[in-house]
């Protein structure tokens, strides 16, 4: 491009430099003086169409480039969230419901398969319906409500979840609330979660249709257990708690399944059956 700008301007000089020359002899005309500069300014006129033209490939080539680019941009619609995701953020209830459901039929299925090595046609259906059942109202209803909704207006959560490591451990008032939610959250799960759980069994085992039976046979193994069982619960959520209480909000009822899918495929084998 830069030589072809050389050469036109080149030649632009030269017809100048000839152009005074031809007017300069005496012998030459005026009509013949105005015919060279006409010719002169006819071939300036085109050297500057030529020069024009040349830079306008690139120039329409850099506008057809950000034409372009900008409706791409514009153009470009966001991602939209899978349908499970959409169904989480409108239903969170319920689809922690669906969750611990799951998860629950899962463990049990599990205890009784590969930690049992009980066949698959001679499953205990009666059992599976009790976790099944327990899954649902206890872990997906229950537990949501009072983990989610109450301690959130009982504690400052989102703050504390929302720090470094570092800063957790060196803000007191964040360590004092996390502190009392597992306090909190093993005296739940000792009064209520253990009982339920019992309670629950009697209800499909006993084989009686009184609520009244359910409950006294239910407290009264929860009483016989109840040292075995709260030494298991306490090696396993004090220091699952601890965690889950310090993630943010959104990994706390993730991480809590994870581990009351070990848990309570555990408690399946220990004390799920007959």
């Amino acid at each position: 491009m830069r030589q072809y700008r050389f050469l036109a301007l080149l030649v632009t000089l030269v017809h100048c430099t000839l152009t005074r020359a031809f007017s300069s002899f005496p012998s030459s005309t005026p009509h013949r003086r105005i015919s060279i500069q006409r010719f002169a300014d006819s071939k300036s006129s085109f050297l500057e169409r030529f020069s024009l033209s040349s830079k306008t490939p690139s120039t329409e080539k850099d506008e057809t480039f950000v034409s372009t680019s900008q409706l791409q941009s514009t153009t470009k619609a966001p991602s939209s969230p899978s349908p499970y995701v959409q169904f989480a953020q409108t239903y969170p209830f319920a689809n922690n419901i669906l969750i611990a459901t799951t998860k629950t039929a899962a463990a049990d299925f599990l205890a009784q398969v590969v930690i049992a090595q009980t066949p698959v046609a001679e499953l205990d259906l009666q059992r599976s319906f009790l976790f099944c059942l327990f899954g649902a109202l206890y872990l997906g209803g229950f537990q949501y409500l009072y983990q989610v909704q109450i301690f959130k207006k009982i504690f400052d959560v989102d703050r504390f979840t929302q720090q470094t490591w570092q800063e957790k451990l060196q803000d007191k008032e964040g360590l004092q609330a996390l502190v009392a939610q597992t306090a909190l959250d093993l005296t739940v799960l000792t009064l209520i979660y253990l009982p339920a759980f019992y309670i629950f069994k009697a209800s499909v085992f006993s084989g009686s249709s009184v609520p009244a039976e359910w409950v006294a046979s239910g407290i009264d193994t929860y009483q016989t257990n109840f040292v075995k069982d709260e030494t298991d619960l306490i090696r396993v959520w004090l220091p699952a708690d601890l965690v889950c209480f310090s993630v943010p909000l959104y990994l706390r009822l993730p991480v809590r399944h994870i581990v009351s899918f070990v848990w309570t495929a555990y408690l399946s084998f220990a004390r799920g059956g007959h």
